[in-house]
């Protein structure tokens, strides 16, 4: 399969990179830097802002799908707008290039908890992440009214952060719209287990049209 990765160079993205390619996906991977990226079998870089629908556009035309691990920086003092504003592009940008399979690396701030309030939400969720987080969540409500596109957004388990474990296992379980959990509290997740997920749903879909977690 042809896919289009955005945010290859990041902390989640990598581990989708490496997941793909390993599978024997073709991967054209969008970035603003190509030197950031290795030459590596199978994998194709094409310079472009994903801020800017067009360049999108020219970079993800002819895939098959469109995977996004984008995030517009969690020092970024703009990171509300600048989040909405690239995944807006994105999504413009795939649609004019005809691609349809569109899956998304979310947030978990998203995730409603039993009361049935989102996390993001919470007087005690992390003021420091809360624009991005509380961006995430709006661009997944924009997205569920997106009716031209087969998409799937995964959101990853509370737990999750660039400290988590490393090793991939190849094994996780699955949720819907509320986190998972374990007996030691909430669940976590490596970015390589993440990345199986997300490329699992690629090969086999099963939740186009849905928001899904995962968690260890």
């Amino acid at each position: 399969m042809k896919v289009a990765l955005i945010g290859a160079t990041g902390f989640v993205g990598k581990a989708v990179l490496d997941e793909l390619l390993a599978r024997g996906h073709d991967v054209t991977a969008l970035v603003r830097d190509p030197a950031k990226l290795e030459a590596r079998p199978h994998l194709q870089v094409a310079k472009a802002d994903v801020r800017n629908a067009d360049e999108v556009h020219a970079a993800v035309a002819g895939t098959d799908a469109v995977v996004s691990a984008y995030n517009a920086g969690w020092a970024n003092p703009d990171l509300y707008n600048e989040f909405l504003r690239g995944t807006r592009a994105i999504v413009a940008g795939t649609k004019a290039a005809g691609v349809k399979r569109y899956i998304v690396i979310g947030g978990a701030g998203s995730l409603y908890a039993p009361d049935g309030s989102q996390l993001v939400d919470s007087p005690s969720f992390p003021a420091a992440i809360y624009p991005g987080a509380s961006a995430a969540r709006d661009a997944l409500t924009e997205l569920r009214n997106e009716t031209s596109l087969e998409w799937t957004q995964l959101s990853p388990p509370v737990a999750f952060h660039p400290g988590s474990a490393t090793e991939r296992t190849g094994a996780y379980r699955v949720g819907g719209e509320t986190p998972l959990s374990t007996g030691d509290g909430p669940g976590t997740i490596s970015a390589a287990d993440l990345a199986v997920a997300v490329v699992d749903e690629l090969d086999a879909p099963k939740h186009v049209g849905q928001r899904f977690t995962v968690a260890w």
